[in-house]
């Protein structure tokens, strides 16, 4: 039998993004210098940066005025009360705190330290911009795979990445907080595994497996590479949306 294989193209010499540039153009022409074509069933993944640096999700902080709350919250913590006023502005509430650390529901339902708020690999004064998660990153994902699938008649499918870290686990990795052309979640129950004893509850967040594999080409520092072509994986095909994957409150054992 022939093993499966996966490969991973990191798409080199992208330009950096700003406001209003168009993503999937510069997916495309990353695409041709790399002498790739899209086929297919491929996954494109792209770090939400390059998303939310070409949407206008960049914030200068010498103009944001913070409120009571963020001054309370960021005495609270020893953080820059215009950083967390930012980070409370893409937030549900306040999940956890505790000195130099916030865990924060961001306005899409995801559970992230500051609300998904970086100032790492922005361009600008050092710190002094932060950017914050794209508006709706599954519409985003939606106008990348329909720019894409139109350039090259190619059935491919699109995730958004993040970096999270784990509750119960250190370090962090990367995970999809938006998809298109793909359910987030592949569904085994009711198979059997190779004894024959069939799956009761396994359900597997594909989406993000997938994008935890391209973060091994994607990294986290100076790497440059913010899309990876995957090819040959294996992934449910349907119009499914990253928030899929957000555990219901009622079966939340933790919060």
């Amino acid at each position: 039998m022939t093993k499966p294989q996966i490969a991973l193209y990191g798409l080199p010499d992208i330009p950096q993004i700003k406001a209003g540039d168009d993503v999937t153009k510069v997916i495309l022409a990353a695409l041709s210098r790399a002498g790739l074509t899209l086929t297919d069933g491929d996954v494109v993944v792209v770090t939400h940066k390059i998303v939310s640096k070409a949407e206008g999700c960049a914030v200068k902080l010498a103009d944001v005025e913070p409120s009571p709350e963020a001054q309370a919250l960021a005495a609270a913590t020893d953080k820059d009360p215009r950083l967390v006023e930012v980070i409370l502005r893409g937030s549900r509430g306040v999940v956890r705190q505790r000195e130099g650390t916030l865990i924060m529901e961001t306005r899409h339902g995801w559970i992230c330290a500051n609300a998904g708020v970086d100032r790492s690999n922005v361009a600008g004064p050092a710190g002094d911009i932060a950017l914050t998660l794209p508006e709706d990153p599954d519409a985003s994902a939606q106008r990348i795979r329909a720019g894409l699938m139109a350039a090259t008649g190619a059935d491919v499918a699109v995730i958004i990445s993040d970096t999270h870290g784990r509750a119960w686990r250190l370090g962090t990795v990367n995970v999809a907080i938006g998809v298109a052309g793909m359910l987030p979640i592949a569904d085994l129950r009711g198979q059997p595994d190779m004894f024959g004893y069939t799956l009761r509850v396994t359900t597997v967040a594909r989406a993000d497996e997938l994008a935890a594999a391209a973060g091994l080409v994607t990294g986290q520092a100076a790497e440059g590479l913010p899309v990876v072509l995957i090819r040959g994986a294996d992934y449910p095909r349907g119009d499914g949306r990253a928030t899929d994957m957000q555990r219901p409150p009622a079966k939340d054992l933790f919060r």
